[in-house]
């Protein structure tokens, strides 16, 4: 039965059954994602956490501009190249020299930035004073190990997406958060915010074990190779520099985020943060999972010319994405101070900073439907082997979301830094789906535009709903109580969300019926010839 299941899973028609696999591991992912935050806010002071996640910048920014770019952008398109080539062993030869070159100089580079965190440290929390700033520089340096241990894993992981092996890849983050929710419960008490980010290296070693296996048995064995001159590393390299442009601006911008939020009240940058990984739930879940399931099919229809399948694949996962995502906007809006209470509000997670949270998670969950489409769009990009655009209309949108940071944290506090970064993330979304529409007219047209208003239309009534029948159920629960909150925050959403079940069944969402399906509807798919 298991093999049968993983066979649906890996056939490329089955896109649905491929995403359906990464929507439930990565709840799971994302569920132990919220139980590891919650931890950490009741065991740990909201001034430690601030030190906690200031941390993560340094280390973070090295990762995403050297590595994960180059793996989404450049080394999934070059390997499923060689593998629809029939061009397995290059594939893998490609893979060790990426390997074993990305280790190579963040381990380098590691030692470097180990040596001058000090002065780094500065840069990121200007306004910590100097015990907090001797922490960030001891934490910084512990975590410098995780860039280390993750661009190994997401290689693998890359390698798995291209064969769309997905179920061992999404474990990954799993087993990552089960190492840090240890630390937070057994440890974080006696030994500090310290013994968490040993924690958060081990997770990060962790990440690469789960996913061997798999990779092992589609036939891949580790060697270490430095062959930079290699055709298909010099054209990851070549690829992934717009990409690599793109990332360190928006590690730039949560750089230049952090010390606006130094300076704001104590426990701005946990705050912060905190309502950053809530509002990511939705978008990681639905969207990012069916971004990461369609992404191969995108690129191998892109390298074969097939213009069709690639523009019915792009279109029908969009309308899905907006389908998902609408009714998570209203529900992460108008519960946002359930959710923060539910999550957060215990231990030494104070009132002041629950409602300081709520308000932050309600201006991010403004933009879900944009931040949802965006690695949509992006992916289109890169299966075509064009990381330059999506780069520089990223940077265009962060240089925007930094320009308002500051007027509007000035007025409104950290919740401030959530509205800019909404801001940026729509006019991103926007100008990428323009810009797709230059290239590939087919994903406008007037059935998308019925189907997006349908689907708003299902929304605006949900929104009533949860409104109205959320209010009236104060009568029935004690919200000065957990589970009375809890209780409040459950039955209002899963009848929101009836409701926009039901209304979108009677207004002919199609997105609905793919979903019950499981498949979506494009023309068979045309055999390359031989």
């Amino acid at each position: 039965m298991w093999k049968r299941f993983q066979n649906f899973v890996h056939k490329e028609n089955s896109l649905i059954g491929a995403a359906g696999v990464l929507i439930v591991t990565t709840t799971l992912s994302n569920v132990l994602g919220l139980l590891r935050d919650h931890y950490l806010a009741r065991n740990i002071a909201t001034a430690n956490l601030d030190i906690y996640y200031a941390a993560f910048r340094i280390p973070d920014l090295i990762f995403n501009v050297l590595i994960f770019g180059a793996i989404s952008a450049a080394f999934i398109p070059v390997f499923t190249e060689h593998l629809a080539k029939n061009e397995k062993e290059q594939a893998f030869k490609l893979a060790n020299s990426l390997i074993s070159l990305g280790a190579a100089i963040l381990i380098i580079l590691a030692i470097i930035l180990y040596i001058f965190m000090p002065w780094l440290s500065h840069i990121i929390v200007p306004n910590f004073d100097s015990f907090r700033m001797a922490k960030t520089v001891q934490l910084s340096r512990i975590l410098l190990l995780t860039p280390i241990f993750f661009s190994v894993s997401y290689f693998i992981g890359g390698m798995l997406n291209s064969f769309k092996r997905f179920i061992a890849y999404s474990f990954a983050p799993i087993v990552y958060n089960l190492s840090i929710i240890i630390a937070a419960i057994f440890f974080a008490g006696r030994f500090g915010v310290v013994s968490v980010a040993w924690f958060v290296a081990l997770g990060a070693f962790l990440h690469i074990l789960v996913q061997i296996p798999t990779a092992v048995r589609l036939g891949w064995r580790f060697r270490l190779l430095f062959n930079y001159k290699d055709s298909g590393v010099v054209r990851v390299a070549r690829l992934m520099i717009p990409r690599a442009i793109g990332m360190g601006a928006n590690n730039i911008l949560l750089v230049v985020y952090t010390a606006i939020a130094s300076a704001l009240a104590v426990g701005s940058i946990a705050v912060f943060n905190l309502a950053n990984n809530i509002q990511t739930m939705p978008t990681v879940v639905f969207a990012t999972s069916f971004s990461t399931a369609v992404f191969p099919t995108l690129a191998h229809r892109a390298s074969i010319g097939d213009h069709e399948s690639f523009s019915s694949y792009l279109t029908r996962s969009m309308r899905v994405i907006i389908y998902l995502l609408v009714p998570s906007t209203v529900i992460f809006i108008l519960l946002r101070a359930q959710i923060i209470r539910l999550i957060l509000g215990s231990g030494k997670f104070s009132w002041s900073d629950t409602r300081m949270a709520a308000l932050t998670l309600g201006w991010f969950s403004f933009s879900l439907v944009a931040q949802g489409l965006i690695p949509l769009f992006a992916k289109a990009f890169y299966a075509r082997h064009d990381t330059r655009t999506p780069t520089i209309i990223s940077v265009i949108s962060i240089i925007i979301s930094i320009a308002v940071a500051y007027p509007l944290s000035k007025s409104m506090g950290v919740a401030g830094l959530a509205l800019s970064f909404s801001i940026g993330s729509y006019f991103n979304a926007s100008v990428l789906y323009i810009w797709l529409y230059k290239l590939v007219p087919k994903i406008f047209n007037l059935e998308i535009v019925w189907s997006v208003l349908r689907i708003i239309l299902a929304g605006i009534i949900m929104a009533v709903v949860v409104r109205y029948f959320g209010h009236y159920l104060y009568n029935y629960f004690n919200m000065l109580k957990f589970f009375g909150v809890l209780g409040q925050t459950l039955v209002t959403a899963l009848v929101g969300s009836l409701v926009y079940i039901i209304v979108s069944y009677f207004l002919g969402c199609e997105e609905l019926i793919w979903a019950i399906k499981r498949r979506v509807n494009v023309k068979p798919e045309p055999q390359p010839q031989e």
